[in-house]
């Protein structure tokens, strides 16, 4: 299967830089999986689409502002860490820029303590592809409170305008630190418009997976087949489990908010097998594409994506790719904002 049959021409205006100022106040398209039929909505009309005992599953992760800004200690040269996953104590796996000059052993240093010193100091102890660096660092007082004063949100490359509230790049139900990036699909939703949902009937169980390196990287194989996803941590527990479970049971349907909650679902349902799921943890490298048979998700609810991503390529799965990219060309001439802090697709 060849990457480029999920490219389009995007129009560099319809990225949307800043998040509108009402959660809820976005655009929806409603794509019916089986017939092709797509309609042009409004977000609050997702309570005309969910019924009375579906289970909408959302993904919990919080954003670390895990983009560090400093320099290297020798020289004073600027450098960039964008932290992706704890590997153990302090040492990290990250993105590193200008990584050619990252070298083993350089020693970094970020912020001041107001007498000269660094409050956060890093060596680089591993080198890997794409400006991928493994930092120990080094530190006086509590790292987590450190990062919250130093770091900034890690916004995508596409997104050149300053996000002002740090909180619009968090859902209102993020709980869990240690994403590198927002499940997107998740920021349309208000408290108050949740539980609109849940007095009409619907359900909402939580899993947690935190977005890491994969979110960052193109794909470079020209086939999808070749294509290796990273690996991400999550978790499902009981209470949530139990939801799911009894939904799937009921025939109920089940709603993922984004990519990230299906891809979740979907390894929780590949490591249960016929059994009923239940609590489980770890990590997925799960990579769905076109020929994939979802086993627990029966709708979507997500954003746009960027051209010849997984991401395309999961949503295609879904609805299959002719009724995605006969979407797409509708969201494109129906000017619909797309990406991180775009408008809102629903699939079901």
């Amino acid at each position: 299967m060849n990457v480029d049959w999920f490219d389009f021409e995007l129009p560099e205006e319809l990225i949307a830089q800043t998040p509108l100022l009402e959660r809820t106040a976005s655009r929806l398209l409603a794509l019916n999986k089986r017939t092709g039929n797509i309609e042009h909505r409004t977000f609050t009309d997702l309570e005309q689409y969910v019924q009375e005992g579906d289970v909408l599953v959302l993904n919990d992760t919080r954003v670390m502002p895990a983009r560090l800004m400093g320099m290297k200690s020798d020289t004073g040269a600027k450098v960039e860490l964008l932290l992706l996953k704890q590997l153990e104590g302090d040492r990290w796996e990250t993105l590193a820029k200008p990584a050619k000059r990252l070298k083993i052993g350089t020693p970094l240093s970020f912020g001041d303590d107001g007498n000269g010193n660094p409050l956060l100091r890093a060596f680089i102890e591993e080198e890997g592809d794409m400006g991928a660096r493994v930092v120990r660092f080094e530190y006086e007082g509590i790292f987590p409170e450190l990062l919250d004063r130093l770091g900034e949100m890690p916004l995508p490359p596409y997104i050149k305008e300053r996000l002002e509230e740090k909180e619009r790049y968090q859902t209102v139900y993020s709980k869990h630190e240690g994403s590198a990036a927002a499940p997107t699909a998740g920021l349309h939703f208000t408290k108050a418009f949740l539980e609109r949902l849940q007095s009409k009937g619907v359900k909402l169980a939580y899993v947690t997976l935190h977005v890491g390196l994969g979110t960052f990287r193109p794909m470079s194989a020209e086939k999808v087949e070749d294509h290796e996803m990273h690996a991400e941590y999550y978790e499902l527990d009981e209470t949530n489990a139990k939801l799911i479970r009894e939904a799937k049971a009921e025939g109920a349907r089940i709603i993922a908010v984004g990519t990230t909650s299906s891809r979740t679902l979907e390894t929780v349902a590949q490591r249960f097998g016929d059994a009923p799921i239940g609590a489980c943890s770890g990590w997925t490298s799960i990579f769905i594409f076109p020929g994939y048979e979802f086993k627990l998700v029966n709708a979507l609810l997500t954003n746009f994506h960027l051209p010849k991503s997984t991401l395309v390529m999961l949503v295609s799965a879904l609805a299959g790719r002719d009724h995605i990219m006969a979407a797409y060309h509708a969201a494109i001439e129906e000017r619909y904002r797309f990406f991180s802090f775009g408008d809102a697709m629903f699939i079901y």
